[in-house]
């Protein structure tokens, strides 16, 4: 997901994107501990975009 993108969401948006990026990618980690995943990448690309959605998130409080 592009910063572009996450800009334009609305706050609930974001939290939502959150929590379920978080459950997704919990249950990646543990699917990739019992059988290596193929692309492993994948885990780092969502690491990297729920960084990316909590950085929005503290920066929309920060105005708020």
């Amino acid at each position: 997901m592009k910063q572009q993108e996450i800009t334009k969401m609305s706050l609930e948006d974001v939290k939502n994107q959150v929590s379920n990026l978080s459950e997704r990618l919990a249950k990646m980690k543990l699917a990739h501990t019992v059988a290596p995943m193929e692309n492993p990448i994948q885990i780092r690309d969502m690491r990297r975009t729920i960084a990316r959605l909590k950085t929005e998130l503290t920066k929309r409080e920060a105005q708020a």
